[in-house]
């Protein structure tokens, strides 16, 4: 989706619990009946691993056809991660790429030098009404592949790992965790898990992945005595291994990677390593030279002046 420059999320209070090293209060955006939670960026806290953009989209209800309308945008130097636990996007691309995104699927759009795309409702759908919810967040790509050309990545539900036992159901969209390895390609040391949990059930966090942090979706839960309930992203001390419990039936996301090599800047949907090049970027949308979105040419965001 389109990032607009916006406060960052405030941080919440001081924890008990010395593994967890802060946590981060997300802001919320009522985008006209649907609501946003933008944990990253955050001013004391600008990634974790790759993740320099996560929001939490909705839980929503679409009816009267209304539904995601967001035009055509650019982005260079990230990958966005879309992942959605109901509910149905359109994405559209500069490469051509036209396919829905269903809840426990992904998709992966690499911008590397340069991408345009849409996400979109199906009409169908909008006459229909129907509820949306998922996780939005963009992955600095490292200075070598800033540049690359662009990608698509979609792997289905039935192709992501899943991992069942004890209360707990971990379907694995990027990386490698708890034995198994998701085949969405990467190209930085990365983690990104759907955790579901019943009630009293328990959730290792081992501490080989270098960043991490646990976002509450929904429900609630406990670390040594310390309870979180939705909306809150937790961001880990590295080294630290921790175990969670839910006190009620919760979703939560697992995520994280290798620290970035070196500082990142971001501006509204861009995202480098140079200053320079983001002006680049701006001059370039400005002026129109993006490749245009194969079946939705006639319409775009205007760069925010």
């Amino acid at each position: 989706m389109s990032f607009s420059p916006t406060p960052d999320p405030e941080l919440g209070d001081k924890l008990a619990c010395d593994a967890i090293e802060m946590v981060i209060v997300p802001r919320t955006h009522d985008l006209g009946g649907f609501t946003v939670r933008r944990a990253l960026p955050f001013a004391k806290r600008r990634m974790v691993g790759p993740f320099i953009f996560f929001d939490h989209m909705g839980p929503a209800v679409f009816r009267d056809g209304n539904g995601i309308d967001v035009r055509p945008h650019p982005h260079i130097g990230l990958a966005t991660v879309t992942y959605l636990f109901a509910g149905q996007i359109q994405h559209r691309d500069s490469l051509g790429t036209y396919v829905p995104i269903n809840p426990g699927e992904v998709n992966l759009m690499t911008a590397g030098r340069g991408i345009v795309h849409s996400e979109r409702t199906d009409p169908v759908l909008k006459a229909q009404g129907q509820e949306l919810h998922g996780i939005q967040s963009w992955l600095a790509l490292p200075r070598e592949h800033e540049e690359t050309a662009p990608g698509f990545d979609h792997v289905d539900r039935d192709g992501l790992p899943v991992i069942e036992a004890e209360g707990k159901t971990i379907r694995l969209v990027i990386g490698s965790l708890y034995g198994k390895t998701s085949p969405v390609p990467t190209t930085w040391d990365t983690i990104y898990a759907d955790v579901a949990l019943a009630a009293g059930a328990r959730l290792p966090v081992d501490p080989e992945t270098e960043e991490r942090a646990i976002y509450v979706a929904s429900g609630e839960i406990d670390v040594q005595g310390d309870l979180f309930g939705e909306g809150k992203m937790l961001v880990l001390r590295p080294g630290d291994r921790i175990t969670l419990t839910a006190t009620r039936p919760a979703r939560i996301i697992l995520c994280g990677g290798a620290v970035m090599d070196g500082p990142r800047f971001i501006w509204w949907n861009f995202v480098s390593s140079s200053k320079e090049r983001i002006e680049q970027a701006k001059d370039n949308w400005r002026q129109r030279r993006f490749d245009i979105v194969p079946g939705d040419e006639q319409d775009y965001i205007p760069l925010p002046e």
